[in-house]
């Protein structure tokens, strides 16, 4: 078969049929675009399929550009603006995709993340979008128009948009291609690095509280200037749970991380008020708020100096700030996201366009913009998608 017969032409290829690519193409097929939709993977949406414990935390009602990292705090807002939850949700509802509100303006699924990929490949179809997978990207070029090569075709279109995601979760097939692609034509890349990502207790913290795995407590956990109030869990090797996950996106290596374990609680009032004051009466206070194996632990290597005033003063202190400094993360195997990534300021806040480059567009995860836990990442795939399609 000659090259020629190989050759097909597009006006738009978008790379990665993940949740920002797919909804990239429907919005552009929905305007007449010719589009084509290239996967490597055996199939799409393979992040969304797992995401939300399977059910799919599709976005957040409370989204504001606050819930983002960026190098540019404000390059969000345009296209967050322009494609709001209540953008996606009459998406779901046209599909009669029934879902609820678990906390804090999380929205998911009430039955199964499949129904999302069938709504969005629903969608595709009717936008006349060409889903190709299993197309693994060898090469690249530009000149008049993009063309990208793969192992036995090319495709060739005055657009190109880049959508293939960060490089967390590698097992699930996440490589750093956006970037490199990004590179090759000229664009800066922020330094990336593991986001939402439990954290690594130094040995001597393991040794202390490993063998805690699996208890919970609410606590407020600070990075930074930036503090959240959720859940903390311990595990094997260190801490996870949303409070930690959402801290870690602020963490920077060698830092501590301070954790507040009694939220707006003076806990060793019980203690001033008891006749005796002994480490009993300490435990019997702290497993108010603390699981009873964390009091105790708490109390075995942090107990208060003295029974005096003061003492119990330092103590409280001590109990809204526990400061660790762990040594890493679990790496971009755990993390949800990647943060960091194409530099905001090589790109149009209103189109997701190169300004170096006509007609190449990045969008979602591969892009320095990191949600916080909750579905504002997703809510970030959608409207940087539809601020593309819609340009394209």
């Amino acid at each position: 078969m000659s090259t020629a017969a190989l050759l097909h032409n597009f006006d738009v290829i978008v790379l990665g049929a993940g949740a920002a690519g797919l909804l990239c193409a429907i919005e552009a097929g929905k305007r007449g675009r010719r589009v084509v939709l290239l996967e490597r993977a055996e199939k799409i949406g393979k992040k969304i399929l797992i995401s939300g414990g399977g059910r799919c935390n599709f976005t957040n009602l409370h989204t504001q550009s606050k819930h983002f990292l960026s190098e540019n705090p404000h390059f969000a807002k345009s296209a967050l603006a322009r494609y709001t939850p209540a953008d996606f949700i009459a998406l779901v509802e046209k599909h009669g995709i029934s879902y609820h509100e678990k906390t804090l303006g999380q929205l998911f699924c009430d039955r199964s993340a499949t129904e999302i990929i069938t709504m969005l490949e629903s969608e595709c179809r009717a936008a006349s979008v060409q889903i190709v997978v299993n197309e693994n990207v060898r090469e690249v070029r530009r000149d008049t128009a993009f063309t990208v090569r793969t192992d036995a075709t090319e495709y060739r279109a005055p657009a190109l948009v880049v959508a293939t995601g960060g490089i967390s979760i590698p097992k699930m097939g996440a490589t750093g291609f956006g970037y490199d692609l990004a590179r090759q034509f000229g664009l800066n890349i922020i330094k990336t690095r593991p986001a939402l990502v439990p954290l690594v207790f130094h040995p001597a913290d393991r040794k202390r509280y490993s063998d805690l795995a699996g208890v919970s407590a609410e606590v407020i956990a600070a990075a930074g200037k930036s503090a959240f109030r959720e859940k903390m869990l311990f595990t094997h090797r260190g801490l996870s749970g949303p409070a930690i996950l959402q801290a870690s996106s602020y963490w920077k290596e060698g830092e501590a991380l301070q954790i507040d374990l009694a939220p707006g609680r003076l806990t060793t009032q019980k203690i001033h008020e008891a006749g005796t004051r002994t480490t009993a009466v300490a435990e019997k206070a702290l497993h108010e708020f603390l699981p009873q194996r964390f009091a105790e632990r708490w109390l075995k290597y942090n107990p208060p100096k003295a029974w005096t005033n003061a003492a119990l003063d330092a103590f409280e202190r001590e109990l809204h700030a526990w400061t660790i400094r762990p040594a890493g993360t679990e790496g971009y195997e755990k993390a949800e996201v990647t943060a960091g990534g194409v530099d905001t300021a090589e790109l149009s806040g209103k189109t997701m366009e190169s300004r170096k480059v006509p007609g190449l567009f990045f969008i979602g995860e591969v892009v320095d913009v990191t949600g916080h836990l909750g579905g504002f990442n997703f809510q970030w795939a959608w409207a940087s998608a539809s601020a593309a399609g819609r340009a394209l």
